[in-house]
């Protein structure tokens, strides 16, 4: 596919709608802040199935009758459930509230567990860890590959990426668990590759085309490297959108937060 478009016409235009992002989930992100699921908070994670169809509101009023302030979802079908209490109930046991449940409720268990506070926030600081040597070392890479500005806009690039998947987990109070952060690892590894495929391309154009100013170069070398961009982009999406769609509920905002990163 050969491709002809004046990209850098509009980059003013998708500058300031890129920093118009940024701001947004920023301010989102620091007024609301994310909800963190049970691996980061700490809590017990109860999830049920039933042999009837049943309310999710109905069972936690239910719960919160027998003294248990829990969060009831519907987890794939209408007859599946599942129930978080976070560690501030202390509730460390999830035959507190599979007991209660069976009181009034005929169903059956699927999993049950309970990640302690202290856990959840060694695994929070340690994700956010991953994140930061995971930008560091490949803007180091970038670097060497190519040279200190390349590394500096990858960088730029990669953060662009990463707050705005981020921003709208927190606008969509969407959840935010150890699988979305795994999603967060691929959009950076995902962003990056895509970055050197460009840099490399413009580095060898403005060697091979001296004649051209570094507006020229950087269009041209953007129309060579669309074609591939597009057919990465849109086969990955078909994957991430059966993951979404098929998957289930465990691997939903897996899907979701890559599939924002892929597009952005």
């Amino acid at each position: 596919m050969n491709f002809n478009l004046d990209f850098l016409r509009f980059r003013f235009i998708a500058l300031i709608a890129s920093v118009s992002f940024i701001l947004v989930s920023l301010a989102t992100i620091s007024i609301q802040q994310l909800q963190l699921g049970l691996d980061f908070t700490g809590g017990t994670l109860v999830e049920v199935g039933f042999t009837e169809t049943v309310d999710p509101e109905e069972i936690r009023t239910y719960l919160e009758g027998k003294q248990i302030d829990a969060l009831v979802q519907a987890f794939g079908s209408d007859k599946d459930l599942l129930i978080k209490i976070p560690s501030s109930e202390n509730i460390e046991n999830a035959n507190i509230v599979i007991d209660s449940l069976q009181q009034q409720y005929s169903f059956q268990l699927r999993r049950s567990g309970f990640v302690g506070p202290q856990v959840g926030g060694e695994l929070r600081d340690q994700g956010g860890l991953g994140l930061l040597a995971a930008l560091l070392v490949m803007m180091i890479y970038i670097m060497f590959r190519f040279q200190y500005k390349f590394a500096i806009g990858a960088v730029v690039a990669l953060f662009h990426d990463v707050l705005i998947v981020l921003g709208i987990f927190s606008i969509l109070r969407l959840e935010f668990d150890l699988s979305v952060l795994a999603a967060l690892m691929a959009v950076i590894g995902y962003s990056l590759n895509d970055t050197i495929v460009v840099s490399d391309r413009i580095r060898e154009n403005f060697r091979a085309k001296r004649k051209l100013n570094s507006e020229q170069v950087i269009n041209r070398s953007l129309n060579n490297t669309l074609g591939r961009t597009l057919i990465t982009s849109l086969t990955t999406l078909l994957v991430l959108f059966s993951l979404l769609f098929l998957g289930g509920e465990i691997i939903r905002n897996f899907a979701i937060a890559l599939s924002i990163g892929v597009v952005f």
